[in-house]
């Protein structure tokens, strides 16, 4: 069993790291809004800074919300890069930018430790389950030093490609998952205000070619009205703007993208940062003077 740090214990990062503990390796533990409670109850050990964390662990994971965090967690006074030692590996599973990922790898090698980018996708329901799907980038040494930690984590786990590699896959996957949204978005609302019940056309698409995850999950919630979050709409907005940014850099065209990324801004101006994403119905029920289903 190895020494593992963990920087970052919000909705993702606390089960995360409680999977890691069950899984019997040392952790030691750092989060700005303070390490929870239940997590040193089972063994972790907290610790003042993720500069002492890179100290004692020998694999340092990061997950914070954006580019800047990880920055100031990997970089800032008492960061992660003052407590590391050659030979070290630092793992970054936030979703950020791809460039600034292939700029904190170098940094981090000419330390004499290895770095892999390795965000997921999943949910909070996945990181409790250990059920996440991981996207790394980085050298294959590094990834099969670090894939029986990621196994206690996750199902699905694929080495990309080079550092920057997971983060530019992982862009893909919010693509994908934001404009699977919209579209069970509009033909939910579509079919409630045509008067059919959107509970059982939810249904009876899941057993034809419209069936998806986002259908399954997400269709429910929109039906449910649970909009509590899995995942934040703020969050889905960061990684669409990595997205677009990303584009408009390499000259390439994501006009649906685009579109659905007007739909998170018109929930964040009514009040949802913190809803979770599947509550971009809520800008197309606006629109439609038609709520899907009764709260």
């Amino acid at each position: 069993m190895s020494n593992v740090g963990f920087v970052g214990l919000g909705i993702m990062g606390k089960p995360m790291a409680a999977n890691l503990i069950k899984g019997g390796h040392a952790l030691f533990l750092h989060s700005r809004s303070g390490v929870p409670q239940e997590l040193t109850a089972a063994g972790g050990k907290a610790c003042a800074s993720a500069r002492e964390v890179a100290q004692k662990a020998d694999i340092i994971v990061t997950m914070v919300p954006d580019t800047p965090d990880v920055e100031r967690a990997l970089f800032g006074a008492n960061g992660v890069a003052e407590g590391l030692s050659r030979g070290k590996v630092v793992v970054d599973m936030s979703s950020i930018s791809p460039i600034e990922t292939k700029s904190f790898a170098k940094k981090i090698n000419a330390l004499g430790c290895e770095y892999l980018d390795a965000p997921v996708s999943g949910g909070e329901v996945g990181a409790k389950n250990a059920a996440l799907t991981i996207m790394v980038g980085g050298s294959q040494a590094s990834f099969d030093k670090v894939k029986p930690v990621f196994e206690l984590m996750g199902k699905n786990i694929t080495l990309v490609g080079g550092n920057g590699d997971g983060q530019t896959c992982k862009v893909c996957n919010q693509i994908i998952v934001a404009l699977n949204i919209e579209a069970v978005g509009e033909a939910l609302v579509f079919a409630s205000k045509a008067g059919a019940d959107p509970a059982r056309v939810r249904q009876a698409l899941m057993g034809g070619f419209a069936a998806s995850r986002i259908l399954e999950v997400h269709g429910e919630r929109m039906i449910k009205r649970t909009f509590d979050p899995g995942f934040r709409i703020e969050l889905h907005q960061k990684d669409l703007n990595l997205a677009l940014s990303g584009a408009r850099a390499m000259g390439v065209s994501l006009p649906n993208t685009a579109t659905t990324q007007e739909l998170f801004n018109a929930c964040v101006a009514g009040g949802g940062a913190r809803w979770d994403h599947s509550a971009l119905v809520r800008a197309l029920e606006r629109m439609a003077n038609h709520d899907v289903a009764k709260a």
